[in-house]
């Protein structure tokens, strides 16, 4: 008997899942979308300025390349159209049980118990597909309640508020802000970027794709197929380079110092712009706009410690800076994986407890004592080089082939030696990466350690992806 699949989340991850089964002919499975859309991290990030920092044929499934991308970096609607395309396509839109919140996930001994909008059902596979970057993190600032004005996160922005004229406060410049303050920059009347700690930044080489340029890549699949690999492959090449301990002193550190050094021409904005730390311990942005927007007239940089918000404003250790609107791009409460959801295993394991000194999961896909469930973008799956498409793609790949083991009731679980093993070669492997380092990041739980990022080429996490499952896995 063929399985039903439980798929939660409608974004990339959930989509390629729903996508592959439909072409294996398997179409028990249901999608279920908290929100009334699909896309995820693209339908919620819709602030001004909102894009990717991925080469746009390369941000895309492998098995539906798209000639209709106008930009060489895709801009969120385009995105957002792309998964909507796709969603068309393969006809996967009609499985997908929008406004449905999955609330609790329950191994009752033999399959899957999951509960949403107050309804129970029962599934024998639950691929968990809600992403790292889909939880607004706020930060813990006193007062925030207090201010009269309006106030958002980057990620909720808040369309019905016009800008013009306005005074705004962005506190944060990681890399949502530096695409936003452009923009925001444009229409505020003053826009003050609030910044705890700088970020490397390095030029985004962004272009338009002009009609013809599209129409040949339409009508010369074999020209999109040919780009599209030598920018996975000159990707691929720049891991070491640029985020490998001792590599990047150098390399990262000259490129994106000359770029600030052209870009600011004020020595003292250009020191408060340059970083203490090595380049790639926290996400590098990459963008050519965010620079000349803190130079403009109407444009400050904050670093005086945030005391309070207040009525008025934000307070800080020197002075109140009045605002209109604060908008907080503060990032994402990306080590808590699964969160808000409640996730029990066999014997009653509650994952957030397992969890709770940091997530982790075989290959980022599977964990002892859960068994027939799988994760997609999972615990030490980003990048910091290369498009997670791909890694989804592989992550996909290696559940298709555990399904035919999961048929007429059988349960697949990682085995515990195989999760030491895993765990051994995580550690090794990461003590090389400059993610170690001592810098704050969104990659790493507040006591350092590091549960977002793989630490080694895709084609390598590919190989061990596609390894047969037999050989990592038991039958509970």
């Amino acid at each position: 008997m063929t399985p039903r699949v439980a798929i939660i989340g409608a974004g990339f991850g959930g989509l390629c899942m729903a996508i592959r089964l439909e072409r294996a002919g398997i179409r028990s499975y249901t999608i279920f979308e908290k929100a009334g859309g699909l896309g995820g991290t693209w339908r919620d990030n819709s602030y001004p300025g909102a894009g990717c920092d991925i080469p746009s044929h390369l941000y895309s499934y492998s098995f539906e390349k798209y000639a209709s991308w106008t930009r060489r970096y895709p801009e969120q609607p385009e995105i957002l159209g792309y998964l909507e395309h796709c969603a068309d396509k393969y006809d996967v839109r009609r499985k997908i049980r929008f406004s449905t919140e999955v609330t609790d996930a329950t191994f009752d001994g033999s399959r899957w118990q999951l509960t949403a909008s107050g309804t129970t059902e029962a599934f024998d596979v639950l691929v968990m597909a809600v992403g790292q970057l889909n939880r607004p993190r706020l930060p813990d600032i006193p007062g925030m309640d207090d201010f009269a004005g309006t106030s958002f996160h980057s990620s909720r922005w808040d369309h019905s508020q016009d800008l013009t004229g306005r005074r705004v406060a962005v506190i944060g410049s990681g890399s949502s802000a530096a695409q936003l303050i452009p923009p925001v920059a444009r229409q505020a009347e003053r826009l003050e970027v609030f910044q705890r700690t700088p970020n490397w930044v390095i030029p985004k080489p962004d272009a338009t794709f002009n009609a013809a340029a599209r129409l040949v890549f339409r009508f010369v699949p074999g020209l999109q197929r040919a780009y599209r690999e030598y920018i996975y492959r000159y990707a691929e090449a720049t891991l070491y380079p640029a985020l490998a301990r001792g590599w990047s002193e150098d390399l990262l550190r000259r490129r994106a110092l000359n770029h600030l050094r052209d870009q600011v021409k004020d020595p003292e904005l250009r020191a408060r712009l340059t970083p203490d730390y090595p380049p790639g311990c926290k996400r590098v942005v990459i963008d050519s706009r965010f620079y000349p927007a803190l130079t403009r007239p109407n444009v400050d940089v904050v670093t005086d410690k945030i005391v309070r918000i207040t009525e008025k404003g934000v307070q800080t250790t020197e002075s109140v800076h009045e605002a209109d609107t604060i908008v907080y791009a503060t990032g994402f409460r990306s080590t808590e994986f699964l969160a808000p959801m409640r996730v029990t295993g066999r014997d009653g394991v509650d994952l957030a407890t397992r969890w709770a000194g940091g997530a982790e999961a075989y290959l980022g896909i599977a964990a002892p004592g859960f068994p027939n469930m799988f994760l997609l973008y999972g615990p030490n799956t980003n990048l910091g080089h290369n498009s997670i498409i791909y890694m989804i793609e592989c992550q996909v790949d290696h559940i298709m082939n555990c399904l035919p083991h999961l048929s007429d009731g059988r349960r697949l679980e990682v085995r515990p030696e195989v999760m030491d093993a895993w765990r051994r070669r995580l550690d090794e492997a990461m003590a090389r990466m400059v993610w170690g380092d001592g810098c704050r990041s969104w990659y790493k739980t507040a006591d350092g350690r590091v549960t977002n990022n793989w630490p080694g080429t895709t084609m390598l996490y590919r190989r061990l992806t596609a390894k047969p499952p037999r050989a990592a896995y038991r039958e509970v």
